[in-house]
């Protein structure tokens, strides 16, 4: 059982971006869930400090997964082969282009979509966007509640 952990990175350094991935990481676990972080493997990212334009973050040339290509590669076969997506937007600063694409990549396949998300105001709202989102609540502990309810046997 395969949780893809999607969410914002560019405007985060690497621990503000994983913070929120191993605490559902921890909760998820309990239960027998396994989770996918795009993030996984990627210790070497933590040099670069804020993430902007991953085109010129020289410490993604450390490894072929944390380079453009490789990352969206390894990002859409996580987002397309998980039994379901885990979305964290609360708090989002900007629109995470990443993450709507792994959004569109797991509906296409009819996966099962759960995000957290604030009720109004979040930089997200979007008809298409919010259309894909199965299950919308309001925390993170609601978001990993719900997916584990749907993954249980």
């Amino acid at each position: 059982m395969l949780v893809y952990l999607a969410g914002p990175i560019s405007g985060l350094n690497f621990d503000g971006a994983t913070d929120w991935r191993e605490e559902a990481k921890a909760h998820l676990s309990q239960f027998g869930i396994k989770t996918l972080s795009p993030l996984r493997d990627q210790e070497h990212l933590k040099e670069v400090g804020v993430f902007t334009d991953a085109s010129k973050e020289t410490a993604r040339l450390k490894s072929p997964m944390s380079m453009p290509k490789g990352l969206t590669i390894r990002d859409r076969w996580d987002a397309m082969r998980c039994k379901v997506l885990l979305v964290n937007l609360l708090r989002a600063q900007k629109v995470t282009i990443g993450t709507v694409m792994e959004i569109a990549w797991a509906d296409s396949k009819g996966t099962p979509i759960v995000c957290a998300v604030e009720e109004t105001g979040n930089i997200h709202e979007h008809a298409m966007l919010m259309h894909c989102i199965g299950y919308r609540v309001p925390t993170l502990w609601e978001a990993c509640d719900v997916t584990r309810q749907l993954l249980a046997a």
